[in-house]
């Protein structure tokens, strides 16, 4: 947890966002679970000794600083889970009241057809704690899904990355020199040299999809609802995203699954963000 908040803190800072940050769990809720280090760098971002942020990041923990906000703010927050949904689910036990004050919720996760990129089902975010997923898909009535097939559905080419991250973007007369660009060109070097081998000549960057549909949502071209629930148990499918694709289960439809988004905007958006300076 340690990095991912200095991370959280040094994003804000290179974003000039002066938004805070709350820490949150340590750990899943119930089982240990292996990290990311050998796509992302033992610190997350590509292992880059970065100078840490200026300030720090707050008292209170994240999941009740959900609850109060959604109180301060009731029906106005956007939610956008980035990564395994462990603060949420705690956020969800303390209170399941949460979501009728959430105007919207947008989850990065899952693999719909059983693409996994973590195990042979199952995508990271979800199988990183798959009963804090559990909680929220049983207890959040309806949500926006951008699966890890999705992602793959919108490649990035490397070239194309390279180029926003050069001087000569079509976007660099936005800024004279981008500190967005240079900090993103370091921290997702090992992550794009990793990709390499596995995808050839493009590159798959989730988060940025599962934003795009958060605050972008005409942008979407495809989206199918339908029941969602998290396998716990398979000895080979455990934080697997089970999709009851012909409504055989009986269950109503809580998840709002992305499967098509206007590439062009993506990549628009993508680019424009990379040429913001601070």
């Amino acid at each position: 947890m340690a990095h991912t908040v200095s991370n959280a803190l040094k994003l804000c800072e290179v974003a000039g966002a002066k938004v805070p940050v709350f820490p949150g769990c340590a750990t899943p809720l119930v089982r240990a679970a292996e990290d990311a280090a050998y796509v992302h760098g033992r610190d997350g971002f590509g292992d880059t000794g970065y100078t840490p942020a200026e300030r720090a990041a707050e008292a209170e923990h994240a999941a009740l600083a959900m609850l109060r906000l959604s109180h301060e703010r009731s029906g106005e927050l956007t939610f956008v889970m980035l990564g395994p949904l462990t603060n949420l689910a705690l956020a969800l036990r303390l209170d399941p009241t949460l979501p009728q004050r959430v105007k919207r919720l947008v989850i990065m996760g899952g693999a719909v057809t059983g693409v996994g990129n973590t195990s042979v089902a199952a995508e990271f975010n979800i199988a990183f704690d798959p009963e804090a997923a559990h909680i929220v898909f049983s207890q959040w009535p309806c949500f926006d899904l951008v699966d890890w097939e999705a992602v793959l559905a919108h490649p990035l080419a490397h070239s194309e990355v390279e180029r926003w991250l050069r001087a000569d973007s079509a976007a660099a007369w936005l800024r004279a020199d981008s500190a967005a660009a240079r900090f993103y060109d370091a921290i997702s070097r090992q992550t794009r040299q990793w990709s390499r081998p596995q995808h050839g000549e493009n590159w798959h960057s989730a988060d940025p999809l599962a934003i795009a549909v958060a605050v972008a949502a005409d942008g979407v071209l495809d989206v199918q609802p339908r029941p969602v629930v998290i396998e716990l148990d398979g000895q080979l499918t455990r934080g697997a995203t089970i999709v009851d694709w012909h409504r055989r289960s009986g269950l109503a439809d809580n998840a709002n699954i992305v499967r098509r988004y206007d590439q062009a905007r993506f990549e628009a958006m993508l680019e424009a963000a990379l040429a913001e300076s601070t």
